[in-house]
């Protein structure tokens, strides 16, 4: 269950970067949360590769 708190942690932590972008135009705050969603793509990833290997055993 540690994996689903480190998903929500990090979505929480883009919050801000999101509103600033969408809101305010910053685009540095653009780049951290292309980065940030890059992480979520990589931790959900390892947590479908968990699950699965979870259900074959």
């Amino acid at each position: 269950m540690s994996q689903f708190s480190r998903v929500k942690e990090l979505v929480d932590s883009l919050e801000g970067d999101f509103e600033k972008f969408y809101d305010k135009g910053n685009q540095a705050a653009g780049t951290r949360v292309r980065k940030g969603m890059q992480e979520l793509k990589n931790l959900a990833q390892e947590i479908r590769l968990d699950v699965q290997n979870i259900k074959n055993s």
